[in-house]
């Protein structure tokens, strides 16, 4: 008897230590990703890229550390439809998601980074604003490969910092003091997010994972507690714009930003407490162009020029105002640190690039390219025939410096965007051909949007009425 116990615990001891080795082999060869996205971000909106008064020093660390990307774009110019690209590899013709109500679900059957992190033998986490599926959906993220998902489904709920719940993994939250006024509460939304953000990465820090970060920062009915110290930091600056109330006045947006760098700021900390930093891939993005918020006389592209006065456009447009995003790739001893690339890619590539990144597979029919040898400087790097976008009436072909738009109150026009970034100067007579082909690109780029549908209609948001502002 005495015998077979020790045997029996000898081969449990050379299990634990096999499993050890395994893992410690798996946490060698297989990166973890932390993808954080803000949502609506300017493409100027760091200090990095020179802004006087929005100040985010772990963003700049980052991009210091890492490679940045000057011509990344993003998948659609709102948010939902952004998401779905990044989350599917479908660019806006063949994605499931193409307009931004906010409950829009995804089909059952489609394949997400979820899906595809968890086969490759991640764990899966996801904390921030979902968009793609609401609860009652078959587009929620517990049944896209996320093990945990924590805050918003539908995107118009994510517009408050003190909602009354928030969602974990398809099951409600209640927050303690919060009344449904989207300003002011007992419980702020963000902090919660971000809390369980940094729990999962502690929990997983043995295995390798993917921690998905689309963050509702700055974008929202703007509100925060009194004694945070980003709002401490900038409540009492004279910025200009417009803005009569704490929730709508530019001093609370550049306390959201701020806030947001923090949190970056925690993150990359934590990677460096646990000695996993070196074998973590952080990505870092805007969501879609950002707004020109507080406009005045003064300040006519909005008290922070998040596109500055060199993109023309913002959110909702399909010029570059509304498509390019400040993007940023760090990876200690594989990404050259202080890189800067001209590559031209969009939010379809993020799904092959982590793929290649950490051997997974990905099916076919996705319209990304892998940029994974721009990052590590070495291989060929493949090159888009084209890009594609298309939202509400709008249409934009992009090749190379080329790019062809229309809208719904104009026909089709040519722009070379290297030379002319703020798109003002229509080619199209001049290069017949470019537009020519472009168009015919336009033409076979899209189908029909296969949408999911509900399971559970109980589970609807309802948005709270919204009280007149005094």
């Amino acid at each position: 008897m005495q015998r077979n116990l020790l045997a029996t615990a000898a081969f449990f001891a050379i299990a634990l230590t096999l499993a050890g080795n395994l893992a410690a082999a798996d946490r060698a060869d297989r990166p973890n990703i932390v993808y954080m996205m803000l949502d609506e971000i300017g493409y100027f909106e760091l200090s990095s890229m020179g802004h006087k008064v929005l100040k985010t020093p772990n963003l700049d660390r980052l991009a210091a550390d890492g490679m940045r990307f000057t011509q990344c774009l993003a998948g659609a110019p709102v948010c939902g439809p952004t998401r779905c690209v990044l989350l599917t590899g479908k660019h806006t013709g063949h994605c499931q998601v193409r307009t931004n109500g906010g409950g829009t679900p995804i089909a059952a059957d489609e394949f997400t980074l979820g899906e595809m992190f968890k086969a490759a033998g991640y764990a899966t986490g996801g904390f921030g604003k979902w968009g793609i599926g609401e609860t009652g959906t078959t587009g929620v993220p517990e049944l896209h490969g996320f093990d945990v998902f924590y805050g918003y489904y539908h995107q118009v709920h994510a517009h408050s910092y003190y909602p009354e719940y928030l969602v974990r993994s398809g099951k409600r939250e209640m927050l303690e003091g919060n009344t449904g006024d989207p300003h002011t509460g007992k419980t702020f939304s963000q902090y919660l997010i971000h809390n369980e953000a940094m729990q999962f990465i502690r929990r997983n820090k043995d295995r390798p994972f993917f921690c998905y970060l689309p963050y509702t920062l700055p974008h929202g009915l703007w509100g925060m507690p009194e004694d945070d110290p980003s709002w401490l930091m900038y409540k009492d600056m004279k910025l200009g714009g417009k803005g009569q109330r704490r929730d709508s006045d530019p001093n609370m947006y550049a306390a959201m930003v701020h806030l947001a760098d923090r949190q970056m700021g925690q993150i990359l900390n934590l990677l460096k407490e646990l000695g996993i930093d070196d074998n973590t891939i952080v990505v870092f993005s805007g969501d879609n162009g950002g707004q020109a918020y507080f406009r005045d006389e003064a300040h006519p592209r909005g008290v922070f020029e998040p596109n500055s006065t060199v993109f023309r456009g913002g959110k909702g447009s399909l010029l570059e105002g509304g498509l390019r995003v400040p993007y940023f790739v760090r990876w200690p001893g594989k990404i050259k640190a202080g890189a800067v690339t001209d590559h031209l890619c969009y939010f379809a590539d993020v799904m092959p690039t982590l793929a290649e990144a950490v051997g997974a597979k990905t099916p076919a029919g996705l319209d990304g390219i892998s940029f994974l040898p721009t990052l590590l400087g070495r291989g060929t790097q493949q090159q888009h025939d084209f890009l594609y976008w298309e939202y509400v009436g709008q249409v934009a072909v992009r090749k190379g410096n080329f790019k062809a738009f229309k809208s719904r109150a104009q026909p089709w026009q040519l722009f070379n965007v290297d030379t002319d970034s703020l798109e003002e100067n229509d080619l199209a007579s001049q290069h017949p051909e470019i537009l020519e082909e472009l168009t015919d690109y336009a033409e076979s780029a899209s189908t029909p949007a296969k949408v999911g549908g509900w399971t559970d209609h109980s589970q609807r948001f309802i948005a709270p009425k919204r009280k007149p502002k005094k």
